[in-house]
C-alpha cells in the first residue's frame, strides 16, 4: 500500500490534533472527505462507476457474462472480483508490486459479498444447474491517497447499482433441448437491488482515539486499523483488523459503534446521490476523464 515518510514532529502534531478532535485538514474524527461519485463512465461494460475520495481515485467496471452455476449453488449466479493496482497510482506498484495488495482487496470483497443478503444471487440464475449470469467486477486503482478500502466499496456499490443485465428467455422445443433467447431491447433489462450491499468503514487507531477516512499521513501514524462492513441499516456483516498493532476489546467495541453511525450516514448520502444522478437521464453531464 502507498505510504509516506513523516518526521517525529509531524507525527506528534497529527496525534495531538486527533486527541482534540481536530485533524490537519479541519475535519472531526468521524468526518469523511468530499466524495465524488460518477456512474456509467465506461461504455463497454454492463455497469461502471468512478469514485474520488480525497486523492484516492477508483474506477470499477462490471461485466455480465453467461456461465454455469457452481455445483454447491445450482440456483444462483455469482460475482468474481479482480483488482488491478496501476503503477501510475504509486511507484510502489511498478512491476508486480501491487499484486499482493490487489489480492488482499479482492479477498476482502469476497468476504463482504459471501452472504445471501448482500446481493440477490438467485435473480442471476437463468436455468438451474445449466446457465447463470456471472458478474465480473474489475477494480482499477488510479491513485492512492489513503482509505482505499472505503473508496473501493463505495465504487463497487455504485457500479452494481448502475449494472443492467439483459433479460433472457429459455425456450424448450419438442425434443426437450433448451435455447436461450436474449432480448434486443437495451431497456429490457434486470436491475440489481443494492439496498443491502454493505460499505466498508475503516477506522484507524491514532493515539487513544480512532478516525474514519484517514489520509496517507494519518495512516502513517496508526499501528492498527479496523475494517468494518456495514449495511444501510447499521448491521455489521464482516470485520477485519489490519496493521501490526493491537486493539483492546473496549476500543474494538467503540470502533464498531462509530462504524455503525458513520456507515448509516454514508449509505443514505450514497443512495441519494445515485438516485439523483439517474433521474437526470441522458441530460446528465459527464465530468470524468472518460466523459
Amino acid at each position: 500500500m502507498a505510504s509516506v515518510s513523516l518526521s517525529e514532529a509531524e507525527k506528534v502534531y497529527i496525534v495531538h490534533g486527533v486527541q482534540e478532535d481536530l485533524r490537519v485538514d479541519g475535519r472531526g474524527c468521524e468526518d469523511y472527505r468530499c466524495v465524488e461519485v460518477e456512474t456509467d463512465v465506461v461504455s463497454n461494460t454492463s455497469g461502471s462507476a468512478r469514485v474520488k475520495l480525497g486523492h484516492t481515485d477508483i474506477l470499477v467496471g462490471v461485466k455480465a457474462e453467461m456461465g454455469t452455476p457452481k455445483l454447491e449453488k445450482p440456483n444462483e449466479g455469482y460475482l468474481e472480483f479482480f483488482v488491478d493496482c496501476s503503477a501510475n497510482a504509486t511507484p510502489e506498484f511498478e512491476g508486480r508490486g501491487g499484486d499482493e495488495l490487489g489480492t488482499e482487496i479482492a479477498n476482502t470483497l469476497y468476504r463482504i459479498f459471501n452472504n445471501k443478503s448482500s446481493v440477490d444471487l438467485r435473480s442471476l440464475c437463468i436455468s438451474p444447474r445449466e446457465h447463470c449470469w456471472i458478474l465480473y467486477v474489475d477494480v482499477l486503482l488510479l491513485e492512492c491517497g489513503g482509505n482505499l478500502f472505503d473508496a473501493i466499496s463505495i465504487a463497487v456499490k455504485a457500479a452494481l447499482f448502475n449494472t443492467r443485465i439483459p433479460k433472457v428467455r429459455v425456450l424448450e422445443d419438442e425434443e426437450g433441448s433448451k435455447d436461450i433467447e436474449l432480448s434486443d431491447d437495451p431497456y429490457d433489462c434486470i436491475r440489481l437491488s443494492v439496498e443491502n450491499v454493505p460499505c466498508i468503514v475503516t477506522l484507524c487507531k491514532i493515539g487513544c482515539r480512532h478516525v474514519v477516512d484517514a489520509t496517507l499521513q494519518e495512516e502513517a501514524c496508526s499501528l492498527a486499523s479496523l475494517l468494518v462492513s456495514v449495511t444501510s441499516k447499521g448491521v455489521v456483516t464482516c470485520m477485519r483488523k489490519v496493521g501490526k498493532g493491537s486493539l483492546d476489546p473496549e476500543s474494538i467495541f467503540e470502533m464498531m459503534e462509530s462504524s455503525k453511525r458513520v456507515g448509516k450516514v454514508l449509505h443514505v448520502s450514497l443512495q441519494s446521490l445515485l438516485h439523483k444522478e439517474e433521474s437526470l437521464g441522458p441530460k446528465r453531464l459527464k465530468v470524468g476523464f472518460l466523459g
